[in-house]
């Protein structure tokens, strides 16, 4: 690997708090992670601190990147159907979606979970409802929907399954009301 740069430690922290949770972002296991020694880390961060907010930051741009990537999609029902696809495809995404919401004790990590979960949310009901449902049918729709995927992460992180079920997203698409 060549020299490394803040968005490489960023990514390997991401990696680690899917895997391990917040805690496992700390700077000697994501070294050794990146088969560097910390005394790299020093030369990007200042702490353990800004790394997490490094992480974060790259967490919630991965976000806004997908919702970027969704409006190029003219047709609503095919934009929800990617989304669907992408979100049950990336169970990395889903680790660190769960471990965020279950660290919400931590302000800054509340912060950030709270604001990337609502422009989730926020864009899911735009769709829905340019496909016709009302706004309160439609919130109530993707809160479902988003509560179960986070459920999905859940019982993968305990092991119940090893990921999403194959047919997941024509189940979430049912449960949107997309298909009937």
């Amino acid at each position: 690997m060549g020299r490394l740069n803040a968005d490489d430690w960023a990514e390997a922290a991401l990696t680690a708090l899917a895997e391990g949770g917040l805690a496992a972002v700390a700077v000697e296991p994501v070294a050794a992670r990146l088969g560097v020694s910390k005394g790299s880390f020093y030369w990007h961060f200042g702490n353990r601190q800004d790394l997490v907010l490094a992480a974060l930051a790259r967490w919630e741009a991965h976000t806004d990147a997908v919702i970027a990537s969704l409006a190029r999609i003219g047709d609503p029902e095919e934009r929800i159907r990617r989304l669907m696809e992408m979100a049950f495809g990336d169970g990395r995404d889903a680790a660190v979606s769960f471990r965020l919401i279950s660290e919400a004790d931590d302000p800054v990590v509340a912060d950030v979970a709270r604001r990337v979960t609502g422009k989730r949310l926020d864009v899911m009901q735009a769709i829905l409802q340019e496909l016709g449902q009302p706004a309160d049918q439609a919130r109530d729709r993707v809160v479902a929907g988003y509560g179960s995927y986070l459920g999905i992460a859940v019982l993968c992180r305990i092991g119940v399954i090893d990921s999403a079920p194959e047919d997941m997203v024509t189940q979430a698409l049912t449960e949107l009301g997309i298909l009937r």
